[in-house]
């Protein structure tokens, strides 16, 4: 399009679509006005005007789009043709908006604030990983300061053209790599033994906050030879009421032997409790007797949404569940130990890209005698250390609650259960919260584009930084999490922004740089033989690249 400069084509709609729960919509609204206002100057500065599409309802305590139903009203009002701004301080649900985006024709732009708080970053690339599966065209733009000249002229291109790009030329398809033959071999092995064996993913409830992107279709699916297990969060609560006290006092006095602490509180409202404890404790045991009742390889558990309302969050059955080391779980009869000396990989949130790409790193980690831990993080946020420790660039990767013991500085011991914020879980819960250890690991994404699997992978090392500087990475973001301190070798901040197609990103360590390097080779290798679109990002530690 060609923007004229007349009152009504110079007029640009903005939406923002927020949470489903009032209570996180209502914490957050102030930033999310703050973001706005400078927001509506960046636009002014251009020569244009941003009018907001909706506003907050009578008696209401924020004016983001909070539903499904929501959105489709006030989309219903846009005129389709109009160039929009969906502006995102906050996490949000991508299928408030989704229906409406789906069917507009004017040009679209996402943006968020670059700030770590609640976080806009996470809910733009979830949108943005949404509005690619969906085949919907947008640009998307993100910043610091929406002053900066650089984000004032991407933004002019847009309100001009309707267009705007990003390079990222950092991404190698794979046939142009440098490909080791034993990578391949094993790659290809492994994959051929998933499509042939076959593989179950227990899947309870999808859909996990609106997040479109994380649905896998079963057509793109199956050819890889996983198959859903579609289970119900409800039989999981059931479940969790059938473990006895006994059974879960058990799971936490192992914890405890191993040196994991617990914040434990009195107020269920503010605090971490034994009783919260206690049920998480037997939702551990019931997700993996129900996993072992289907057949499953991996499991995802929807973690908000309906379970949120009757039990504490799941964040600590899910770390524990990706930790080879886990307190041991007998069958009802008490006959058979599950899962034996193995993780059972679990993909937060229920992501089910997270999940497919969990169940591939835990077999390639497991055949290259590597550290088989694996799990999602949020791209959550980034920063320069301020401790002069590295000139590199650190991301916060923090995943919502958990992370497997093995991927923390001390393990076990250098877990702490937090009480999960009460804006989000009313019921609590305790978090498994630590610093990730410094090493190399292995990134990674699956996505879904023009119809296809896709899978991003790259390298990266994890940095240890000055305990100040992790407080106030901590105090930028949610304290209660854990934090892993990441330098992406040869992707910088924006060349991330511009391609990743989710909010989550994989993660996995490995016993040394070339272990990592030959980790991710193999992973291309698996990923191309089970069909998808592969490309290898960025570099290797010793600065070469993958087609070198």
């Amino acid at each position: 399009m060609t923007t004229t400069q007349n009152s009504a084509a110079s007029t640009i709609a903005l939406i923002a679509s927020g949470d489903l729960r009032t209570s996180a919509n209502e914490v957050c609204w102030a930033a999310q006005l703050a973001m706005e206002k400078e927001l509506a100057t960046a636009v002014k500065s251009c020569g244009f005007k941003l009018k907001r599409a909706h506003h907050p309802q009578r008696g209401a305590k924020h004016g983001f789009i909070d539903s499904q139903k929501k959105g489709m009203e006030v989309f219903a009002n846009i005129d389709p043709d109009m160039p929009i701004i969906v502006a995102e301080a906050v996490w949000q649900y991508s299928h408030h908006v989704l229906p409406g985006l789906l069917t507009h024709q004017g040009p679209i732009l996402t943006v968020a604030n670059w700030s770590g708080q609640w976080p806009g970053l996470v809910g733009m690339l979830n949108l943005n990983g949404s509005l690619t599966k969906a085949g919907v065209n947008y640009s998307t733009l993100w910043a610091e300061d929406f002053s900066d000249k650089k984000f004032i002229k991407k933004l002019k291109t847009w309100l001009e053209t309707g267009k705007v790009r990003h390079a990222t030329s950092h991404a190698t398809p794979i046939r142009k790599t440098s490909m080791p033959s034993s990578c391949e071999a094993v790659g290809q092995k492994l994959a051929t033994e998933l499509q042939t064996q076959k593989a179950i993913m227990g899947v309870f409830d999808e859909g996990c906050m609106g997040m479109f992107n994380a649905i896998i279709p079963d057509h793109l699916l199956n050819p890889t030879g996983v198959f859903k297990e579609r289970l119900s969060q409800s039989a999981l609560y059931y479940e969790s009421t059938q473990v006895t006290n006994e059974e879960a006092d058990d799971v936490r006095g192992w914890m405890a032997k191993k040196g994991m602490k617990f914040d434990i509180g009195k107020q269920h409202a503010k605090h971490l409790t034994d009783k919260q404890v206690r049920l998480q404790c037997k939702m551990y045991i019931a997700a993996v007797r129900i996993a072992d009742d289907f057949g499953c390889d991996t499991i995802g558990i929807q973690y908000q949404q309906g379970l949120k309302d009757l039990m504490p969050a799941s964040d600590l059955v899910e770390g524990t569940l990706n930790n080879q080391q886990r307190p041991p779980v007998k069958s009802r009869d008490g006959k058979r130990t599950l899962y034996r000396g193995q993780p059972l990989p679990h993909f937060n949130e229920v992501d089910e890209c997270a999940g497919l790409d969990g169940l591939m790193t835990y077999r390639i980690h497991k055949k290259l005698k590597q550290p088989v831990e694996n799990t999602l993080h949020d791209l959550r946020w980034g920063d320069w250390d301020k401790s002069g420790t590295t000139d590199q660039y650190v991301w916060v990767f923090l995943i919502s609650g958990s992370v497997p013991p093995a991927h923390l500085i001390g393990g076990w011991k250098g877990a702490t259960s937090y009480r999960q914020p009460a804006m989000y879980f009313p019921n609590g819960g305790g978090t498994i919260q630590g610093v990730s250890k410094p090493g190399e690991i292995v990134w990674s994404r699956i996505f879904v584009a023009n119809n296809r699997l896709h899978m991003d992978i790259g390298r990266a090392g994890v940095v240890q930084l000055p305990e100040s500087e992790t407080q106030r990475r901590l105090e930028a973001t949610t304290p209660q999490w854990p934090i892993m301190h990441a330098v992406t070798y040869g992707v910088s901040r924006d060349q991330m922004m511009a391609r990743h197609q989710s909010n989550h990103i994989q993660v996995a360590y490995a016993h040394s740089a070339q272990d990592a390097d030959n980790a991710a080779l193999t992973k291309a290798s698996m990923a191309k033989h089970l069909g998808m679109v592969v490309n290898l990002c960025g570099q290797k530690a010793d600065g070469t690249g993958w087609a070198d």
